[in-house]
């Protein structure tokens, strides 16, 4: 038999294609390089679920979208929001199953978005205690309450949610463990901080900063990175890296305007409202040379995201109940009251410092509601669209504009208690308390005098004002003197309950006036 011959060269190549093979294929097996990222997708003060301006920015489904798109580049990626999301809302006066819907809507997009961490902006304090409970089971995602803490008949304890296996009680900190693809690990340790503004009687604080240092100290040496996330005003995030200069990036909310700015190594971030934008905040951590670094990517939210299809159909459901709660109380939210025209402008940063068209239009339909007033109040912060509402102006529109409603009222009282409401009025500037009142009304900086109609606005004489209904309760800041037993009110007329009578609802008021200035 004759025996097959393998020349020598042959096995020589043989030999180094087996030796390269084995090469590549060790050389396919990523090095631990020590470094490793976290991607932060951050909206913060939402209150719309839909998209917005005709449908051309903001919407739920698109963040979810930008969180899967996220996703794909790095797995550690996590939707943060940084407070004030259950309300205000549209959908709170309305009912659902036989209950006020109070935030509901935006708890069930949110899962569905894909929501990781939370924490309480001041708003989440302003529906019931139980509601708020119910809220907290329905979430799906984490809560971070550094400095909040819950008022019992028992005394102060931790928040919890309430599931199926018992009670989540919310942590001071959070720690969350990572690993990428090369098989670098590291832990992040968060914080999470809310401004005591809302004195809900359930509710009780600590102070943000020594709470903030406190739970620092006692992360910073277990963490490769500490993050705060926030619902504080842009000064004390200022302040809270001043003092805690080793954090690796501040989230916060609260300012509806979009802020960026950078304390020493620290930024601090926070989206548009009513997620017009989003920040992408990309932290890489150094786990060998105890480093970190952040690059923050603010993102529009338009139409050049397309919209997640399963986020999409919960935030659709809610529009549907939201329609039918609307045309029970007399709206018919589809309908235009303005086809063209110029933009309104109801941007917080603009309304709570001076007057636009849009508080000038509000103002004027509660002066066509009340003629015999000579003067009208309004507090800006009942505004919450912080939004340029753009042409056609839909019953919608106005609703989501001033989502607590209420009545005009008609009271009679003194001039110096009227110039006492402006002074308080003109004080609150930056602030929800800032008034809006009619253009007959003026302030002189230079001789500190208060005019009606050209004249100095009497002390003694009794005015007849029109206001809305949450200013006459005190509780507006530095108002509080401003309530029903105040002795510089000689009368209080009769709220108007009828939603025949356009005095019930100022939205009623202000789509009337907006359909006659169309004809």
């Amino acid at each position: 038999m004759m025996k097959t011959q393998i020349p020598f060269y042959a096995l020589i190549f043989a030999l180094v294609l087996s030796s390269c093979k084995s090469v590549n294929t060790a050389s396919t097996v990523p090095k631990d390089d020590g470094k490793i990222t976290i991607t932060f997708v951050q909206i913060n003060d939402v209150y719309e679920i839909a998209p917005m301006q005709g449908g051309k920015i903001g919407g739920v489904a698109r963040v979810a979208t930008l969180k899967k798109q996220e996703l794909t580049k790095n797995p550690n990626t996590v939707m943060v929001m940084a407070g004030d999301f259950l309300s205000p809302s549209v959908y709170n006066s309305l009912k659902y199953d036989g209950k006020r819907i109070r935030g509901r809507q935006m708890v069930e997009s949110l899962n569905a978005a894909g929501l990781d961490l939370a924490v309480f902006g001041n708003h989440e304090f302003d529906i019931k205690e139980d509601e708020l409970q119910d809220r907290i089971n329905e979430s799906t995602f984490k809560w971070i309450a550094s400095n909040t803490f819950h008022k019992t008949a028992t005394g102060v304890l931790p928040f919890v949610k309430i599931t199926s296996s018992g009670k989540e009680p919310f942590p001071e900190t959070y720690i969350m463990n990572i690993q990428d693809q090369d098989g670098t690990k590291a832990k992040i340790g968060f914080i999470g901080l809310t401004i005591p503004f809302n004195k809900a009687d359930y509710v009780t604080y600590t102070d943000k900063f020594a709470a903030a240092e406190k739970l620092y100290n006692q992360l910073k040496n277990s963490c490769d990175a500490v993050v705060a996330i926030t619902h504080l005003a842009v000064a004390q995030d200022s302040i809270l890296a001043r003092r805690l200069p080793g954090l690796a990036l501040i989230m916060g909310g609260h300012e509806h305007d979009m802020q960026f700015k950078k304390i020493g190594d620290i930024y601090i971030t926070k989206a548009h409202a009513n997620a017009k934008s989003a920040y992408v905040n990309y932290l890489t951590i150094d786990v060998k040379n105890k480093t970190k670094s952040v690059i923050p990517e603010l993102r529009m939210i338009d139409t050049s995201i397309a919209e997640d299809p399963a986020t999409a159909l919960v935030v659709k459901k809610w529009m549907n109940i939201g329609e039918t709660n609307y045309e029970a109380l007399g709206f018919n939210a589809q309908r235009v009251v303005r086809e063209a025209g110029e933009p309104l402008d109801g941007r917080e940063e603009m309304i709570r410092s001076g007057k636009t068209n849009l508080t000038r239009i509000i103002v004027s339909a509660m002066e066509k509601a009340v003629p015999t007033a000579d003067v009208v109040l309004l507090n800006s912060g009942s505004i919450r669209v912080d939004d340029v509402l753009q042409m056609p102006i839909t019953e919608y529109d106005i609703i989501r504009t001033l989502p607590y409603g209420g009545s005009i009222m008609e009271v009679d009282m003194k001039g110096s208690l009227l110039i006492k409401v402006l002074e308080a009025g003109r004080n609150n500037v930056g602030s929800g308390g800032f008034l809006q009142y009619s253009s007959a009304v003026n302030y002189n900086p230079a001789t500190k005098i208060w005019t009606l109609k050209d004249a100095p606005i009497d002390l003694k004489k009794s005015y007849h004002v029109g206001l809305a209904d949450f200013l006459m309760t005190g509780g507006e800041a530095n108002m509080g003197f401003l309530n029903k037993d105040n002795p510089d009110i000689s009368k209080i007329y009769p709220a108007p309950t009828s939603s025949s009578d356009i005095r019930s609802d100022s939205r009623l008021a202000i789509i009337k006036y907006l359909s006659e200035m169309g004809k």
